[in-house]
């Protein structure tokens, strides 16, 4: 077994956090300012609960920019419940990495008391702050930015994230306040780092996990359902036998079924969850490994793995809640059974709280990360289904046999194969579903879906170039020809005098007899 460990990735970036009281479009200026929507934006308060990290290039310097949840009760004592110390503590760390604070305020509400708040807090981190007056929506707004003077800061800067206004200002002030001796220059990497997103339906102990790889409290875990909001990419680093690989883990939302979707916010989370799963490399798909066991909901999102064509890891989770031994091979024969299409996927059973067989889904991590990309030579590849085709005869489909001519390996990921055949309605799914496993156990593509192209080889006519180029040419030649002999018989008065002319294009004959007769009567009368 490889000595794999996982260590965060301290980035050396310039970071820049954006922090205020709930509500007053924090996550409407963070996606401005990278040019995406990151982070789920509502007029609903508190929406936003795991800060949301993404880097930001400008005149060809990286920056790392920091979307966080709004203070509600910052420095209160009463009405705090659990999102808000959560959330509080999520700030508190964003902060203490930043080197530039933007202070986000409304300026249709002017000061509040939670503004006072947030600004006597942030006020004793002693780092640069900019006040972003979001909301400015026209002149005479953008003008009442001034009294927020008020709150001690120097620069004050209307903003309007709606449109899209004094946004690149607000961040170009934001840069000056960075010292030039942290300025990274944007060096493009060739490696490209492999992208694991974490999936499943609520409270399943996804963000569990997550806290568990990284080993910290990165993002906020509660027995609620629906904690995650985000899909949260953090970035971290694989380091097998000493060799380091870069990584972006992706903790997403819990996916439940759409008519219980009751609120934007959840369905905006579910488009970021699906988002996540067709963008990563690698799926880690948590079911429960529990008394419930396999539900719908766990169906449907096999079948949106499955449909993305993504490599696949099953980790059975809450193994501390049930009998290990009895419950481990009824759950296996139940995915089986259940998850239709995802025999693929290997599963490994363990216990977040617990840390049990957290290095066993490294180690699978490890093993399908490998094998992704892997190109088969198009000769082992004819060779393996050739071989199969002459040990295994193909059933009979349409009273026609099925042939196959020649395969060869056309994408990566996922591992896709073009088959020529004669027909591809010859071939019966179950002989497909035999090719497949063929080419899995041949070449070992352990958690990664196979796809089999089939296509019609094309028929070779040999008639085909003869006759459409003879043909054009041929046949006014032979038109010519015989105009030709008719002229030449014409002039010599062979030519019979029907305007048709002979059906044979040759002058009639002189009639035997008759010339015998006219002989005879010449005779008789000398």
């Amino acid at each position: 077994m490889a000595d794999i460990k996982l260590e965060k990735v301290e980035s050396n970036l310039p970071v820049i956090a954006i922090v205020g009281r709930p509500n007053v479009g924090k996550s409407s200026i963070f996606n401005s300012i990278i040019g995406r929507r990151l982070s789920i934006v509502h007029e609903q308060a508190g929406v936003t609960r795991d800060r949301v990290v993404s880097p930001v290039v400008r005149n060809n310097c990286r920056y790392e920019l920091i979307d966080t949840g709004g203070l509600g009760t910052h420095g209160a004592r009463r009405n705090i419940d659990m999102w808000d110390e959560c959330i509080a503590e999520q700030v508190e760390t964003a902060i203490s990495g930043a080197d530039v604070l933007i202070f986000v305020v409304n300026v249709q509400d002017g000061i509040v008391a939670l503004d006072e708040s947030v600004a006597k807090e942030i006020r004793s981190s002693n780092l640069p702050v900019i006040v972003a007056a979001n909301k400015a929506d026209n002149k005479i707004l953008a003008q009442q930015a001034v009294e927020f003077s008020a709150l001690g800061f120097e620069t004050i800067i209307p903003v309007s994230s709606l449109h899209n206004s004094g946004v690149e200002e607000l961040f170009a002030e934001a840069v000056k306040r960075i010292d030039k001796s942290k300025l990274v220059e944007n060096v493009e990497t060739e490696i490209k780092p492999l992208k694991i997103a974490i999936a499943g339906r609520p409270n399943v102990g996804k963000s569990s996990l997550v806290n568990a790889l990284l080993g910290e409290d990165r993002v906020i875990v509660s027995d609620q359902a629906g904690t995650t909001r985000d899909a949260i990419d953090i970035d971290f680093k694989i380091i097998v036998n000493g060799e380091e690989r870069p990584a972006i883990l992706i903790d997403t939302a819990g996916l439940r079924r759409r008519g219980k979707v009751d609120t934007v916010v959840e369905y905006f989370s579910t488009m970021r969850s699906e988002a996540a799963i067709n963008n990563a490399d690698l799926i880690i798909f948590m079911v429960e490994a529990s008394k419930d066991g396999v539900t719908a909901q766990d169906k449907k999102i096999a079948a949106m793995i499955k449909k993305s064509g993504k490599a696949c890891i099953i980790a059975a989770n809450k193994l501390d809640l049930c009998d290990a031994e009895t419950k481990r091979q009824e759950l296996l024969d139940e995915l089986e059974y259940t998850l239709y299409g995802m025999n693929y996927a290997p599963v490994v059973f363990m216990s977040v709280k617990e840390r049990r067989n957290i290095d066993e889904l490294l180690n699978q991590i490890i093993e399908i990360s490998e094998l992704s990309g892997m190109k088969i030579p198009t000769s082992l590849v004819n060779k393996v289904i050739l071989d199969a085709y002459k040990n295994h005869t193909p059933p009979v489909v349409s009273n026609s046999p099925l042939k196959i001519y020649y395969a060869s390996m056309i994408k990566t990921q996922p591992p896709t194969f073009l088959i020529f055949v004669n027909q591809p309605k010859y071939c019966a799914d179950n002989y497909l579903t035999f090719l497949r496993n063929t080419l899995r156990e041949a070449f070992d593509f352990s958690g990664s879906p196979i796809e089999i192209e089939l296509r019609a080889r094309p028929k070779k006519v040999v008639s085909f170039h003869t006759v459409a180029r003879s043909a054009p040419s041929a046949r006014p030649q032979a038109a010519k020809k015989r105009k030709a002999r008719e002229k030449s018989l014409a002039s010599a008065g062979k030519l019979s005098k029907n305007k048709k002319g002979p059906k044979s294009g040759v002058a009639n004959k002189p009639n035997s007899k008759k010339l015998s007769r006219k002989k005879a009567s010449r005779s008789r009368k000398g």
